[in-house]
């Protein structure tokens, strides 16, 4: 998810993005065990209190770009699959669908008792209608073009004003039908619908609010387990209650959610200390006081994060030994033990770890391997001779990063590693809140900044359709042809061939760090405390972090 990630590293950068999420098996972020069919849950006021890392940028299905505003449509909205409580597909709105022969046509047949929270029915014109709406030039949104591009018939073309709207590849086949073509077959089209991008909007509303559309809980209304009851864009304190019309309200336990936001982790510990919210993240200093804790647990993820190196704002960038030199010359192995220590691993690549296998059943990070490494006496040649390129012997360089106090931390350490091992080099921090850094990395106003990527659905592709030239999350100038050609085969003329798509997206990999276009730096984990209280929270492989459907408060003695 864009810039989890997205964006962008909320309470301690660990806690945040990214964009934008492993394998399909269950991983419970806060308790080991199921959601207790116990009557002790019944007697339990089920309500939780929890920290988020900033404020959320947007609740507008189709303007969100990051893992806060992904997080809260998940809890407050359903598409037409959502990830069950075993990060498997399952119905949502759809309860059923059909794949035509090509592979081109899905058709959906959608349940007829869901209703959005003002009472009106969700219909397929619903899914028509947000879609469109998500591709529309005069929308301007970013994901609605990403995510359906090249997948959606005619959605980039839409998006570019060359054919009507009405044209793009999604009818209603009366109210509980919804009709879908694709540009080609796509293997992981089902996973794509659980995605925020895919929601449906209630367009009266949606056209009644105007601009104040998804301001407020009040211009904003659900289909999900759960709705906001106070919530303003502005807002550092919102809460989330049980939506009493939602088609599967029997399900949910949960009454009420209350959030706060924390960027410091000791603040968020001293509120989880006080009982005030019932789980905090860790930064590197509080794991080692509290990793003996009976409450500590540590949660592995698919999200990675690396350096994006703008190579249009600061003309030394363009130059790929500067970036080689730079992606080489910091110590990963220290920053993820002494910095984060949360259980993060060092990344060498883009695709994780334990996300996808390859056809043959192997790990995909493990047969692409290690492609970029911490090796200081490399980062030296690679940077003496772009030094001698550009004709110069110093370079400053200024480093945009997040504004939380492990955030900051980080990069500190990152600029000092930086600096130490390549003479000549400066680095200017500039530490910003989350969202001044979405603005600033959609306006490419940077020269180098810390970024990350939660995927969107299980495929490589989640990761590798990042860098295409010109894409919607490039925002950096990076460009390479066979980069493309290799990258858009695997959804165009490879697209029903596994094998062959599995080995483009290997070699395209490697081009990627052969170009030094981004520089790869850690997986994530999260170290958390978690009260034993919470039951049943979930963490999806890809899209919003958790899933508190299933979730309930348990009595504790």
């Amino acid at each position: 998810m864009k810039r989890k990630l997205t964006w962008l590293l909320a309470l301690s950068l660990v806690l945040s993005m990214f964009l934008a999420a492993c394998s399909g098996d269950k991983d419970k972020a806060d308790d080991p065990k199921e959601p207790a069919d116990d009557p002790k849950v019944e007697e339990v006021e089920q309500v939780l209190n929890f920290v988020n890392g900033d404020k959320i940028p947007s609740m507008d299905p189709s303007m969100a770009t990051d893992e806060y505003g992904f997080q809260f449509l998940g809890a407050t909205m359903e598409g037409l699959y959502r990830l069950d409580e075993n990060a498997k597909v399952a119905p949502g709105i759809a309860t059923k669908h059909e794949v035509s022969a090509d592979g081109k046509t899905w058709t959906f047949t959608l349940r007829e008792d869901a209703k959005w929270s003002n009472g009106d029915p969700v219909t397929a014109n619903d899914f028509v209608y947000a879609w469109q709406r998500a591709v529309d030039p005069a929308t301007g949104s970013e994901y609605g073009p990403y995510m359906m591009g090249g997948v959606i018939k005619n959605a980039t073309a839409v998006n570019k004003g060359e054919v009507p709207l009405d044209q793009l590849g999604v009818k209603a086949d009366g109210d509980y039908k919804l009709v879908v073509e694709l540009e080609n077959a796509t293997a992981y089209f089902e996973s794509l619908t659980t995605f925020g991008t895919f929601l449906p909007l209630n367009k009266k509303f949606v056209e009644e609010k105007g601009d104040a559309f998804a301001t407020s809980a009040d211009t904003l209304v659900s289909n999900g387990p759960f709705k906001f009851e106070s919530w303003e864009s502005t807002a550092d304190k919102w809460t989330l209650v049980k939506n009493a019309d939602y088609w599967d309200a029997a399900t949910v336990k949960l009454e009420k959610m209350n959030y706060q936001v924390v960027k410091e982790a000791q603040t968020a510990v001293d509120l989880y200390e006080a009982g005030t919210v019932d789980r905090a993240g860790l930064s590197s200093d509080l794991v080692d006081q509290y990793a003996t804790h009976e409450d500590y647990v540590v949660t592995p993820q698919t999200s990675v994060f690396y350096f994006k190196i703008n190579q249009t704002k600061n003309k030394a960038l363009a130059n790929v030994n500067i970036r080689k030199a730079i992606s080489r010359a910091f110590d990963k192995e220290s920053l993820v033990n002494e910095i984060l220590n949360n259980g993060s691993i060092v990344a060498n690549g883009l695709v994780p770890k334990d996300f996808v296998p390859t056809p043959d059943g192997k790990d995909f990070r493990e047969v692409s391997g290690d492609l970029v490494k911490y090796d200081v006496a490399e980062a030296q040649k690679f940077w003496e001779q772009g030094l001698k390129e550009l004709g110069i012997d110093k370079l400053t360089v200024e480093f945009l990063g997040g504004d939380s106090d492990t955030s900051k931390m980080m990069d500190q350490f990152i600029a000092n590693q930086l600096q130490k091992n390549l003479p000549g080099l400066t680095i200017t921090l500039k530490p910003v809140p989350f969202e001044q850094r979405l603005d600033l990395d959609t306006a490419m106003d940077y020269d180098v900044q810390f970024a990350g990527w939660g995927p969107d659905f299980l495929d490589p592709y989640t990761f590798l359709n990042l860098w295409l030239t010109d894409g919607g999350n490039n925002k950096m100038g990076y460009s390479n042809p066979e980069y493309d050609k290799l990258v858009n085969e695997t959804a165009t003329t490879l697209a029903t061939d596994n094998k062959a798509r599995f080995e483009n997206f290997l070699k395209a990999e490697k081009i990627l760090f052969e170009d030094a276009a981004i520089a790869p730096v850690y997986q994530k984990a999260t170290a958390q405390l978690v009260s034993p209280k919470v039951q049943g929270v979930f963490v999806n492989p890809f899209g919003a972090t958790y899933e508190y459907k299933w979730s309930s408060v348990a009595a504790t003695e």
